[in-house]
This record gives C-alpha cells, sequence and structure tokens, in this order.
C-alpha cells in the first residue's frame, strides 16, 4: 500500500500544491515553521478525515479561503483508486472512488497510516486520553464500523452528562430519560469494550517480541487493560453489559451527585509494566520511549497481519527524538517494506541507508523544492 501523489489547495500554508511520491521512503527537509509537518498531516488527514494537531477543522483552511482540499492517489490490493478530504464552512466531505461517503466509518480504512511524532513518545507516561486515542484510531482502521459506535457513544456520554447536570442543579427530576440513556450507553460502550479487548490480544502478540529485541532480551513488557467497571478481559459482550448495568444502577446517586457519567469506554486506560514494573511511574525515560516504539511498530504489524498490506508509515520529527539504537531498529525494521514519510531539518545526524536512498523534498515556505 502506498499514496502516488497528493494534490492539496488552500490547505494551511500550501495554496497550490502537487506532488508525486517513492513507494518506499520520502525525506521532507526543511527549516521549522515551513510546512513539513502540514504536509504530514495532510495525509494523515486524507486517512482519517480529521487532524492529530487540532479538533479544529477550520484551522486546515488557509487563511482568507473559503475551502481546503486535500487528494490523494492510493494504490492497495493491486489496485489504484482516488481518496479526497474537503473542508469548508458547511462541514467536511469524504469522497472515495468520487462517490462522497454519507459516514465516516465508511471511508475510514481505505488508506491505514501509522504516525509517529514527538508527542507519541508520551504514549506511556502521558495522560489517559492519549492511550484511548491510540486503541480507537488503531482499531477504527482494522474495524471501521468502530468508528461508528465510538461516535454514538460519545453522543451519549455527551447528552447524558448534560441530564445529570441538570439532575445536580435540580433542574429536573427526569430519571426515566436517565435511565433510556444508560441502557443506550450500555449497549455501545459494551461493543467498544469486547472490541478493546480483542485489538490487545493482537497487539500484545506483535508488541511483546519487539520490545524483548529491542532490549536485547532484558526486558519483559505487559500490558493491561484498566476498566472503569469490574470486568475481566475474557468477558463477553453480554456479561460486559451485565457489569455496566450494575455499576449505573448502583452509583446513580453519586453520578447526580458528580453531575458526569463515571463508567465507560472513555474513563478506562492501558497500563505498561516492564519486568512487573509500572513504566508510567517507576519506568526510566528509555525504557519508556523503548515502549512506546514497541507500540508503534507492533502497530505496522498488526495493520498488515489484518489488512493484509503494510501501512504507510509518518515519522514526523521523531527521528531526531531517538537515540541511535533506538533509531537504527526502527529504520531497519520498515526498511524495504513499509512506504515511510519522515520529517526532518536535517539528514545529517541519520546515518543509515535507508534515509541515504531516499526520495528528498525541501520545504520552504510552503514550496516544495526537489
Amino acid at each position: 500500500m502506498y499514496i502516488k501523489d497528493l494534490h492539496l489547495t488552500n490547505y494551511r500554508n500550501y495554496q497550490d500544491l502537487q506532488l508525486s511520491f517513492a513507494d518506499k521512503v520520502n525525506v521532507i527537509i526543511g527549516e521549522n515553521a515551513q510546512g513539513k509537518t502540514n504536509l504530514m498531516e495532510a495525509i494523515y488527514v486524507l486517512a482519517f478525515s480529521k487532524s492529530y494537531r487540532t479538533s479544529r477543522d477550520k484551522e486546515l483552511v488557509q487563511w482568507e479561503q473559503n475551502y481546503a482540499k486535500i487528494k490523494g492517489t492510493v494504490f492497495k490490493r493491486n489496485q489504484t483508486f482516488p481518496m479526497e478530504m474537503q473542508f469548508s464552512t458547511k462541514g467536511k466531505i469524504a469522497k472515495l472512488n468520487h462517490m462522497e461517503q454519507r459516514r465516516l466509518s465508511d471511508y475510514i480504512g481505505a488508506l491505514n497510516v501509522v504516525m509517529f511524532a514527538p508527542e507519541d513518545l508520551h504514549l506511556v507516561k502521558g495522560s489517559p486520553q492519549i492511550r484511548r486515542r491510540f486503541i480507537d484510531m488503531e482499531i477504527g482502521q482494522i474495524q471501521p464500523v468502530y468508528i461508528y459506535h465510538l461516535g454514538q457513544y460519545q453522543k451519549i456520554v455527551k447528552q447524558r452528562n448534560h441530564l445529570l447536570k441538570n439532575l445536580q442543579r435540580r433542574q429536573t427530576n427526569d430519571r426515566t430519560m436517565l435511565e433510556v440513556l444508560t441502557e443506550q450507553l450500555i449497549e455501545h460502550a459494551a461493543i467498544i469494550v469486547e472490541k478493546r479487548f480483542v485489538f490487545l490480544d493482537l497487539l500484545r502478540k506483535w508488541a511483546i517480541p519487539i520490545h524483548q529485541g529491542i532490549s536485547d532480551d532484558k526486558e519483559r513488557l505487559t500490558i493491561t487493560y484498566f476498566s472503569s467497571i469490574d470486568v475481566s478481559e475474557t468477558a463477553e459482550r453480554e456479561k460486559i453489559k451485565t457489569s455496566y448495568q450494575s455499576a449505573f444502577m448502583n452509583n446513580m446517586d453519586k453520578e447526580i451527585e458528580r453531575g458526569s457519567t463515571l463508567f465507560g469506554p472513555h474513563r478506562d486506560d492501558l497500563l505498561f509494566f516492564v519486568n512487573d514494573k509500572d513504566v508510567q511511574t517507576y519506568g526510566s525515560q528509555g525504557q519508556q520511549r523503548t515502549t512506546a516504539l514497541s507500540l508503534k511498530l507492533a502497530e505496522i504489524e498488526l495493520i498488515k497481519s489484518e489488512v493484509g498490506e503494510y501501512p504507510i508509515l509518518l515519522l514526523d520529527d521523531v527521528l531526531s527524538e531517538l537515540d541511535h539504537y533506538r533509531q537504527s531498529h526502527l529504520l531497519h525494521t520498515i526498511q524495504g517494506k513499509v512506504q515511510t514519510f519522515v520529517s526532518t531539518t536535517s539528514v545529517s545526524d541519520i546515518q543509515h541507508e535507508t534515509i541515504q536512498q531516499a526520495e528528498l523534498f525541501e520545504v520552504k515556505n510552503g514550496t516544495i523544492i526537489r
């Protein structure tokens, strides 16, 4: 799988840009604030329909323009097809094979992308929200229907929290509506958690031996799902639903008192242990970075095993954040098999044949010099 070309219109600092790419490694060089990350972001947005840098789509549109467009040609499963994302004040439009997709869950997954940026090094020691986002984005790529259930779940949580706040302020006494929303919430929550458990099993399969290899057999990685309810990772959907029903029924007054939904996938987390010690709390920076790198490399192999082809890899200013050993391990792993986009201010510090043989693009103030 690879992107053959990309066309940006009114996107960030690119007014009109057309590029063709090598199917292996493409290096984007430039000083800071010239547009390197904007280009990487555009590929990500083409795949996921949203940015990893902002939740406000209007920020993707060039100043004083009323729309932005990203078009790309993708080669996957021995066929070529166009993808397109357009953003305007009216919202966003996703097109696959020239056909507008009514649901994003019908669009996401057509182009598989793994992003590795400096903030991903905080995957281990950062907030639970970062780890939940990591899980959600990866499951959504291999099972697009997950995006639908996640979207429905998030809408219901918002409605339910609004009602809980009204009950807290005694602006309503309608607990019947709370029960209705709770039942709806449980339906989607159980599906989400069940799919997360399945995904976690796949992630462990790849991440544990990768981590062992990077650490030269000195470290053993363990990944655990931390749930807001009392439920086993081996539990089936009906058992998960029963656990949620019990948690909500026994804590209704507490939720009203807090004005917030206290249970659900939005409260869950991933825990990482190296040699049985919590990496987030007790791990060295090196162990935390090895864990993050192991997870990212595992993502690549996991998607390959589920989709049948390697995803596209985006390395946005991250190589300079890794020491020579981890940098070499990453580049050696992807060499010759994954279309990769590397953004960096300089390649002089990256001594690896994968980079030396790459296609180079120089960015200066929104202009590409080949």
